[in-house]
């Protein structure tokens, strides 16, 4: 009887953690982009973010990676427990002052303040194997077609 009721309680649990979670759509999520003022941020483009997210998590923001050293990635932009979260197991510098669970719901804007600081860093957007494979160099206005959002750049920072 005790074990059907600890089974219960962590369904319940889980069940509220993915209804707070969110895959996104590529124009909504631009609009938040732009909003939150990452259009022309360090001289990042809405677009170098977008191609992030999509080879980072697909959008989604329930999404989590373990990688082979222990740590794991959170989020729609995969932010990792060793530097820019605390997940609780991952001995980590928590650059970002967050619990890792905190960048897995629909709630962005704490994902986004942590991806600019990562952006901030010696490392940019480089930091993200994903925007030097996919990203950096290409053609970035796809992914804004059909959205309201156009691309802009501050001539000031050099990305490449």
């Amino acid at each position: 009887m005790q074990v059907s009721s600890i089974v219960v309680v962590i369904l319940a649990v889980l069940l509220i953690a993915t209804v707070d979670a969110k895959i996104y759509e590529r124009c909504e999520l631009a609009k938040k982009l732009e909003e939150a003022g990452l259009n022309g941020f360090k001289g990042y483009t809405v677009g170098d973010w977008l191609c992030v997210a999509h080879y980072e998590s697909g959008f989604d923001t329930s999404f989590v990676d373990h990688n082979p050293d222990g740590s794991s990635e959170y989020g729609i932009f995969q932010l990792n427990s060793a530097w820019w979260c605390n997940n609780g197991i991952t001995p980590t510098q928590n650059l970002c002052h967050i619990d890792c669970n905190d960048l897995l719901n629909r709630h962005i804007l704490d994902d986004i303040i942590c991806a600019k600081r990562v952006a901030s860093s010696h490392k940019s957007m480089k930091a993200w194997d994903s925007w030097t494979q996919h990203c950096a160099g290409h053609d970035l206005s796809e992914w804004l077609k059909g959205c309201s959002v156009h691309l802009k750049t501050d001539s000031n920072y050099n990305n490449w």
